[in-house]
């Protein structure tokens, strides 16, 4: 038996430290939290991803009184780029989030498990790393993949 460890890089900037295309797509996951429907949690999240076609999709979480009915930020933005972009593939994905509070939060977020098998199916289609930036309001960490936040995934059967 032997102990198997997983680092996960993470790099923490600030958002003056971004280029101007990461500072775009913070600011569209950002503005994203606002069309969130978020009336049990009362936790905005915004997602916005960048195409290879240059175009920006966003997506904000939609809940429901039947809880498993409502969506992420994250699957609402990669489904929609999936269904109304079908050539175009991912090259980064920026998520923010207000809490409960209204304001931003503090420390970034991940996605959820869910989000997180789902993005990495666009990653395999896109067949390079997607950038990922999550977004809070005193730091902005970078993963260089989605794989990155799932490093034991499931992607074949």
């Amino acid at each position: 038996m032997k102990n198997i460890d997983i680092v996960v890089p993470v790099i923490s900037a600030r958002y003056d430290e971004l280029t101007p295309v990461q500072q775009k797509l913070v600011d569209d996951a950002r503005s994203a939290t606002a069309r969130s429907y978020a009336p049990y949690s009362h936790f905005n999240v915004g997602a916005a991803i960048l195409l290879s076609d240059g175009s920006i999709v966003t997506g904000a979480n939609q809940e429901n009184a039947a809880f498993p009915s409502g969506t992420c930020a994250e699957r609402t933005a990669c489904y929609y780029a999936g269904a109304n972009h079908p050539d175009a593939r991912f090259e980064k994905i920026a998520i923010a989030a207000r809490g409960t509070d209204g304001e931003e939060v503090e420390q970034p977020i991940p996605p959820c498990g869910a989000c997180r098998q789902a993005l990495l199916e666009y990653e395999k289609l896109a067949g390079h790393d997607v950038e990922v930036l999550l977004a809070g309001r005193d730091a902005i960490y970078i993963l260089p993949s989605v794989s990155s936040l799932l490093p034991l995934s499931f992607s074949s059967f």
